[in-house]
């Protein structure tokens, strides 16, 4: 049985409740909301009646069903959208529309409902948030309806059939407003741009695969089957020679070699062009839209008027005290991410010495691999806990700020949690690439942890190894969990939420049996066992491709596959959010926009640290250098005119120094024989003399050179950075000319009409 009642709303005029474009059979509700069955009298019944009343006297109509949850069809009066219209367009189309009603947008009916629902104040002055947190109501949401739109939806974009083909940007803006439809424009305009990323990296990746064999530093490491290597650990570790890295060596040439350089370059033009050619695609969509002209603060305001015409707005505030609070726990918040990084460096540092300790053999023989590993997996399980930590902390300073509308709290937000976000994923990162096996000491002197484990150094094949490693399982953990889990956990929930219905009854009010199901209830119902819409669930997906746009271009010199993992995720990920967002959640509220906001600055800092941290992984964390300066200044071509030889021939052993193990320190137990040999003497990754073991003069030529290269990439590269910004114009020609046109005639109109006063 249900209940049914229509509330009769208070009329301020005989007219404004007539809506020409509504059928009179036809019923159109604009948001339901949920409560539950409280009882008659209770605190919370008349919470919701006051709430229920205010709305009535604003004209709104309301419509109550009963299952095992009050449900409450909203539908407002058509007067508040006439006054939206009258309020938001342009002079000339108000004087030419005046006496019209114009039929209003879906989108548009959804966004101002929803507005004049939030800021509807009972005489307790509680608002709908309120009584939502004291169980008032349980929900409030738009529906979905049976339309030919969300048909076309669903057979053209939620479904996996559909995965290469184009969006339909315009039926989703007409579905979910601009904002949701900027978001899968610009989402998939980076994963189109992503194609020529991924085959880049690609092409890097098979540069250095192609020439394994030619390559005569691997080559020399695949044959020193003489050179003896220093222990990697203090106690009961063995020699080991310098062939059994052959294979990471091959490895590392692939992702190292002078391929990877242009690569470097290219992705950071890459990184401005993409941005760049998509403030032109923004601006021609902007133009289409007829969004050039929006202010969003202005409809704010304009909302506020129509919901209370007596509301005042709410002036620009600013506290120094506010702000350096907020600063000062920001700060501190920063340094706990960064402590935790010290964590993960404490971790692989005593996973290391555990490792090469142990006596199964895989586990000593793999010790630093294993190491990285498992670092890595760890600091992924670091990641999704510090993110729901770094979600609250952002929150909490936010209110802090008080910031003056919801925009404003949303872009004050995203700047904290993208940098609590960015810490988070890269400071274990930023260690393994820059300061990995050069803060540890040498032989006879290392750095230890409490006296105790000494410092991790790089694998032995190259330093970018270690970084090629984190960044393919944090990716891939990333994008593979993070995906599973995004679809599996709504579905789930929305299969539970169908299984916990209950069976029809009769009502508990009235005691009357139903005769006939509303057509509204199963509609109702449908929408309610569908999965709640956070107020932050776009702002979510906005992060997680930011985040992703950030492993693709800041580090991509050590990890070249990166943007094809990007381009996979993100075509499974475009057709998963559409699933999701039609078939799984709640209507989203429409919000209008005619940008990505703040995440467009987002993007140009991450663009500006890709090309400062890709110069920074080929100057110090590549041997690219090394190889350089070895082969100008120390190979044998620089003392004869071999043209036959490769100028590389002899790095290896140039770039290994000699260690005296008599000098190693008292505690360190190591066995003096290898393979039955006595060994004197062993070799280690430095540039230091043999007899005190101070830098030698070739250090510091490197360290020069690491240096000048750092300076000249990044200068060429931000200069072609500004160049190509200044090349491509943001706005494209058509789009210029015809605002020009648009305001031309817009004056044109203006004058003749006043003209005509004129001569009248």
């Amino acid at each position: 049985m249900q209940d049914e009642i229509l509330l009769t709303p208070r009329r301020e005029s005989a007219v404004e409740d007539m809506d020409p474009f509504a059928s009179p059979n036809e019923e159109k509700w604009d948001f339901v909301l949920v409560s539950d069955i409280h009882e008659i009298g209770s605190e919370k019944e008349i919470k919701r009646k006051k709430f229920l009343d205010e709305l009535s006297k604003k004209g709104f109509t309301i419509k109550k069903i009963e299952d095992t949850k009050l449900f409450y069809g909203v539908r407002a009066p058509q007067h508040i959208f006439w006054k939206y219209q009258c309020l938001l367009t342009n002079p000339n189309s108000r004087q030419q529309n005046s006496s019209a009603h114009q039929d209003v947008p879906v989108t548009t009916r959804i966004r101002v409902v929803h507005f004049i629902l939030q800021n509807t104040v009972t005489s307790d002055l509680e608002k709908l948030r309120d009584l939502m947190k004291k169980k008032v109501f349980e929900a409030a949401f738009p529906l979905h309806k049976k339309e030919d739109i969300r048909e076309i939806l669903k057979k053209k974009w939620a479904r996996w059939r559909v995965l290469f083909k184009e969006q339909p940007i315009e039926e989703i803006r007409c579905y979910f407003g601009e904002k949701v439809a900027l978001y899968f424009a610009w989402l998939g305009w980076y994963t189109y741009l992503l194609v020529f990323a991924a085959l880049a990296g690609l092409a890097t990746v098979a540069a250095g695969a192609t020439v394994f064999s030619s390559s005569q530093v691997s080559k020399e490491i695949c044959d020193a089957n003489n050179t003896i290597m220093c222990p990697l650990c203090d106690q009961n570790c063995s020699f080991w020679v310098l062939s059994d890295t052959c294979t990471y060596a091959k490895v590392t040439h692939m992702i190292d070699n002078e391929a990877t350089v242009v690569f470097a370059i290219f992705m950071a033009i890459w990184a401005t062009v993409f941005l760049e050619l998509w403030k032109r695609e923004r601006a021609t969509v902007a133009i289409n839209w007829d969004l050039y002209g929006w202010d969003e603060e202005e409809e704010e305001l304009a909302l506020q008027l129509i919901n209370n015409s007596q509301h005042e707005p709410r002036l620009y505030q600013h506290s120094y005290l506010r702000s350096t609070i907020v600063l000062v726990l920001a700060v501190l918040m920063i340094v706990v991410l960064i402590g935790i990084a010290h964590a993960l460096v404490i971790y692989r540092a005593v996973a290391m010495a555990l490792f090469t300790q142990s006596e199964v053999n895989l586990l000593s023989k793999h010790a630093d691999t294993i190491a990285v590993m498992t670092g890595a997996v760890l600091h992924y399980v670091t990641i999704v806990i510090m993110t729901k930590v770094n979600w609250q902390v952002a929150l909490f300073l936010c209110s802090l700020e008080k910031p003056r509308t919801f925009s404003e709290q949303e872009n004050n937000f995203t700047v904290k949690i993208f940098i609590f976000q960015f810490f988070t994923n890269f400071s274990s990162l930023i260690y393994i690439a820059f300061f990995l096996g050069r803060i540890n000491g040498h032989p006879g002197h290392y750095v230890r942890i409490a006296g105790h484990w000494r410092l991790e150094e790089c694998h032995p094949s190259g330093c970018i190894t270690d970084l090629f490693i984190q960044m393919a399982v944090i990716m891939l953990l990333k994008q593979t969990i993070s995906n599973i889990m995004e679809y599996l956990i709504p579905w789930v929930s929305h299969q539970l939420r169908k299984k916990k219905k209950s069976p029809k009854k009769r009502s508990v009010m009235l005691g009357e049996e139903e005769e006939a199901e509303d057509p509204c209830k199963r509609q109702w119902l449908n929408n309610y066992e569908l999965n709640e819409v956070n107020v932050f669930s776009l702002f979510n997906e906005y992060l997680e491709i930011v985040i992703q746009y950030s492993f693709t271009t800041i580090f991509v010199a050590a990890f070249p596959l990166a943007p094809l993992l990007a381009l996979i995720n993100n075509i499974i990920e475009i057709h998963m959010d559409a699933i999701k967002m039609m078939r799984l959640c709640r209507r989203m509220v429409p919000r209008k926009a005619k940008d990505i906001g703040i995440w467009l600055q987002v993007l140009e800092a991450i663009g500006t640290l890709a090309v400062i941290g890709n110069g920074l992984v080929i100057a110090i964390t590549s041997d690219f250098i090394p190889v350089q300066v070895y082969k100008y200044m120390y190979s044998p071509c620089t003392r004869e005119n071999h043209t036959s030889m490769d100028c590389s021939t002899g790095y290896i052993n140039n770039s290994l120094s000699v260690f005296h193990i008599q000098d190693f320190e008292p505690h360190t137990k190591v066995l003096p024989e290898f393979n039955g040999v006595q060994i004197k003497e062993c070799r280690y990754r430095d540039y230091r003399n043999a007899d005190d073991y101070t830098y030698t003069i070739q250090f510091w030529h490197i360290f020069a050179a690491r240096l000048a290269f750092l300076i000249l990439f990044e200068h060429v590269a931000l200069c072609v950075k500004l160049i190509a910004a200044w090349y491509i114009p943001d706005v494209p020609q058509k789009v210029k000319n015809q605002i020009l046109t648009e305001k031309h005639s817009n004056l044109r109109d203006e004058l003749s009409m006043m003209e005509y006063s004129t001569e009248v």
